[in-house]
């Protein structure tokens, strides 16, 4: 640790976690370059002092509302517009939380609306291959055609990487020329007994 002539305060010795003094003194302080952490030396262990940054810590949230309206008729899955957030993890050894809902209308009794969460072009949190079926996040049918359903999904990923990833949904029908529609019922009837609605993403970093 040295005094600094420019800021008038403290500054702790500089190293990585790999190449931390090797004879360490009770409340000796060190800034790691590689964890971008401050630890300082308590009873023979390395402690970190930045509150941030412990393991399980909130390290940032970014979160997108998504308020109009999408449809789609389509068999094969497609970016719902406007339905995205970005965000830089700090740490590569961070986890990424993310949570999803969406209100999705489709048809009645024939028709279900399908959608997957994906990490850029990776689909995350899908189910497992089973025949033909389709892999997806959520899958939800309403009742009426003039209804919505609540669906959506919550997930722990690990991107291991300190560069922007962005989160999004897909949609797709799974009845050929049949409606899906984000934050509207399937007919979406001109009617005060009949709601639009909102979707959200948010995701928040946590420490590793």
């Amino acid at each position: 640790m040295s005094i600094s002539a420019t800021t008038r305060g403290l500054r702790p010795g500089v190293c990585t976690s790999s190449t931390r003094p090797s004879s360490p003194y009770d409340g000796q302080l060190i800034y790691e370059t590689d964890t971008n952490r401050v630890a300082v030396y308590d009873t023979n262990a390395w402690v970190y002092k930045t509150p941030d940054t412990t393991t399980g810590s909130v390290l940032q949230v970014v979160s997108t509302i998504k308020t109009d309206s999408f449809t789609t008729t389509s068999l094969s899955f497609v970016d719902v517009t406007g339905f995205s957030v970005s965000i830089t993890p700090k740490f590569s050894s961070s986890k990424i939380l993310v949570l999803v809902t969406m209100t999705v209308g489709s048809q009645n009794t024939s028709n279900a609306h399908r959608a997957k969460l994906l990490r850029d072009s990776t689909d995350i949190a899908i189910g497992d291959a089973a025949g033909s079926r389709t892999r997806v996040s959520f899958q939800d049918v309403t009742t009426d055609a003039n209804q919505q359903s609540f669906s959506g999904v919550h997930v722990l990923d690990s991107p291991n990487t300190t560069s922007a990833v962005t989160y999004k949904v897909q949609v797709s029908s799974n009845v050929s020329g049949q409606t899906v529609g984000v934050n509207r019922s399937k007919t979406d009837t001109d009617a005060a007994t009949v709601g639009r609605s909102a979707s959200t993403i948010t995701v928040m970093e946590i420490a590793g």
